[in-house]
């Protein structure tokens, strides 16, 4: 079994159900270890839009990374998920942060995610399960770095 970091957001329709309900369906598929709070972030690459819920969980699972890949892929398409805008609004988006220790680089997986470190909306929600050090930094460090902290913030929805 691997522990993984999966991000959840979420813009469009009622966000806070949007994750839950993906939560119901990546809990058919793997043990949930752990769940962050949930976090309100302006949007991400500047598309107008509503801001974003986030969230970042901890899973178990003896499933490849590609094979992860495809189920969350699959979990997005069933909620009604359509890939229009690149950073554009989205009913759901799952990605893999972190697959064990494991380093992939492969046209459609790229693990850790290429993202990771610059964005606080990830970042701060990874805080809560995975407080320890990441690429030789506190994860505190890698928010501070970023500078955009005061785009994310706790909302008190819980899940």
């Amino acid at each position: 079994m691997t522990l993984v970091y999966i991000a959840l957001g979420s813009n469009l329709g009622t966000p806070i159900e949007n994750l839950r309900k993906s939560l119901e369906h990546l809990s058919q598929k793997m043990i949930i270890k752990d769940r962050s709070k949930i976090y309100e972030a302006k949007p991400y690459g500047g598309v107008k839009q509503n801001n974003f819920l986030n969230a970042v969980i901890l899973v178990e699972t003896n499933l490849t990374a590609q094979k992860l890949l495809s189920v969350l892929q699959n979990i997005e398409i069933k909620m009604g998920r359509v890939r229009t805008i690149h950073w554009g609004a989205r009913i759901i988006d799952l990605d893999i942060l972190l697959f064990g220790d494991k380093v992939i680089q492969k046209d459609n997986l790229q693990i850790p995610h290429t993202e990771l470190l610059k964005r606080a909306f990830v970042l701060i929600p990874l805080s809560d399960v995975h407080p320890q050090m990441l690429f030789e930094k506190k994860i505190s460090e890698w928010i501070n770095l970023i500078g955009d902290s005061k785009d994310v913030w706790l909302t008190g929805e819980s899940w």
